[in-house]
């Protein structure tokens, strides 16, 4: 079995990234199989519980209020609102529920309550509940630990050396310090990023050089396209291209076995054939439903006729257990 690193370095990641396709697929194929059931994947479902009017500037975003889009702002949802978009997403095969929000950083006030009531009552319906709601100091983040949080996402988005490039509005820095605010909690960790943003191949190895030298690596990290949205300055990008995502998700199972490799972003744009080669790459979560975020996604019934033809089963729930409470937390 291979060895899980934490001291890849970037020409390592780079020499994996560009191994002949074949050679890398079945590569990734093997390990994945070697640290998890590769006819399993989990199933989630992503929920914009406040939407648009965001005061960043990131580049590929119609929610920035900065931007012309046709993104409509809305306020945040109620906590009936969610439980019933979340009975839906259970009913449909869906064992994570993840609440987005646009908002720059949480701040203590009733908004940032109302979220912790719907933490709470996701948990209560046996699903695991993941949040991303921008910044985190680690009081909030012991609050959502608290409610029963499962998972926080907070995406690199592409390298420390391209990051400026895509986003003014916060720092590299400040994206690293809420994981390490994350991790002093017992919540997993999810952050991955986004391809097609015009980033080179360097680039995009140099964002798995930072996940995969974190002291843990993250517990599932998120391969978004780039699905380019009228409006914002990256509007006229070229479609990523189905092999690009493939050598990605390969590349990240390769440097992070036993990490859940999501299929993010982008999917309405990738054929069956296309998506069963990022499954045997090791891909093994996608979220369902008929939006991420502002973005169109498959529908439940697509999906899982799809996991029927290519003999994939959902994963249960929590088949991890739910996360300890840290040693350092109790004793803190």
């Amino acid at each position: 079995m291979s060895d899980i690193r934490h001291n890849w370095t970037r020409e390592e990641i780079l020499e994996v990234y560009n191994t002949p396709l074949l050679e890398l697929v079945f590569r990734a194929a093997t390990i994945h199989r070697q640290y998890n059931k590769g006819s399993e994947v989990q199933v989630s479902s992503l929920i914009s519980i406040k939407t648009g009017g965001c005061s960043e500037d990131c580049g590929y975003c119609p929610q920035a209020a900065r931007y012309n889009t046709e993104v409509k702002a809305h306020k945040l949802m109620s906590v009936d609102e969610v439980t019933q978009y979340a009975e839906r997403a259970k009913s449909g095969g869906a064992s994570r529920v993840c609440m987005g929000a646009a908002w720059r950083e949480v701040r203590d006030n009733r908004d940032f309550d109302r979220v912790i009531d719907m933490v709470k009552a996701v948990n209560e319906m046996d699903m695991e509940v993941c949040c991303t709601l921008g910044m985190l100091t680690e009081h909030q983040a012991q609050r959502l630990a608290d409610a029963g949080l499962y998972a926080y996402n907070h995406n690199l988005d592409t390298s420390e050396e391209n990051y400026s490039n895509i986003i003014g509005t916060r720092t590299y820095d400040d994206r690293l310090n809420t994981l390490k605010n994350v991790r002093k909690t017992n919540i997993t960790v999810c952050s991955g990023g986004i391809i097609g943003l015009g980033e080179t191949a360097e680039d995009r190895c140099g964002m798995l050089h930072t996940l995969v030298n974190l002291p843990q690596h993250p517990e599932s990290v998120p391969i978004n396209a780039l699905v380019a949205v009228k409006g914002t300055p990256l509007e006229n990008q070229k479609p990523v291209e189905i092999w690009e995502m493939v050598r990605m998700v390969a590349t990240t199972r390769i440097v992070m076995p036993k990490t859940v490799v999501r299929l993010s972003a982008g999917r309405q744009q990738m054929s069956l054939e296309g998506q069963a080669m990022c499954f045997l790459a090791g891909a093994n979560s996608i979220f369902t439903g008929e939006k991420l975020l502002t973005t169109p996604n498959p529908e439940f019934d697509e999906d899982m006729e799809m996991f029927k033809t290519f003999g994939l089963t959902p994963k249960t729930p929590f088949q991890e257990g739910r996360p300890a409470v840290k040693q350092e937390v109790l004793n803190a």
